[in-house]
C-alpha cells in the first residue's frame, strides 16, 4: 500500500526520487500524460525503507540494479498539477543514484521503456538545459549542478 491519501482540499505524497547523473546530464523521464520531464521514482509503500522504495522504482522503471551513493534533498512540495489540477503536498527525499553496473548509456540519449501498461520516454539531459526545461521540481533546475554532500531539507511552494 503506497503512503498517499487523498482529502477533499487535496492528496498528501511520501515519495522518493532517483538522481542519476553522468557526464554533466541528468537522466529525466516523461510519459503520454505529462508534458513535463520528472526525475525517476514514486511512492513509498507503507513498512518500506526510502532506501529500498528508490531502488525498487529504479528497478520497476528502469529495469536496472542500482546502488544508492548518497541522500541529497527532502523537499517538501506543495504544488497543483499541471495536468489534472490537483493540489499536493508531497514529501519527497532525493537520492544519487549509481547505475554504472547496468547498460543504461548504451540505450542512447533519449530511450523508451515500458512498465506494465506505462511508456516512459527517457532523456540523458544536459546540465545547460535543466534551468531552461519544463522540469519538476523546480529545484532541481538551479540545485542539479550543486549535488550536496550532505542531506538538505529543500522546500518548494508554488
Amino acid at each position: 500500500m503506497d503512503i498517499t491519501f487523498k482529502t477533499e482540499n487535496g492528496t498528501f505524497n511520501y515519495r522518493v526520487c532517483a538522481v542519476i547523473v553522468n557526464d554533466r546530464k541528468l537522466l529525466v523521464m516523461h510519459d503520454e500524460n505529462s508534458p513535463y520531464y520528472y526525475l525517476p521514482g514514486g511512492r513509498v509503500k507503507l513498512h518500506e525503507t526510502a532506501e529500498s522504495a528508490v531502488l525498487r522504482e529504479v528497478k520497476e522503471e528502469l529495469g536496472a540494479e542500482a546502488a544508492i551513493v548518497r541522500p541529497l534533498w527532502v523537499n517538501q512540495g506543495f504544488f497543483t498539477e499541471d495536468v489534472t489540477g490537483e493540489r499536493f503536498h508531497e514529501l519527497c527525499i532525493y537520492f544519487l543514484i549509481d547505475v554504472s553496473q547496468a547498460d543504461l548509456l548504451k540505450k542512447g540519449e533519449k530511450f523508451r521503456l515500458y512498465e506494465d501498461d506505462r511508456v516512459h520516454d527517457f532523456e540523458w539531459l544536459p546540465f545547460e538545459r535543466a534551468e531552461k526545461e519544463y522540469l519538476y521540481p523546480v529545484f532541481i533546475r538551479k540545485k542539479i549542478d550543486e549535488l550536496p554532500e550532505t542531506l538538505v531539507l529543500q522546500s518548494e511552494f508554488e
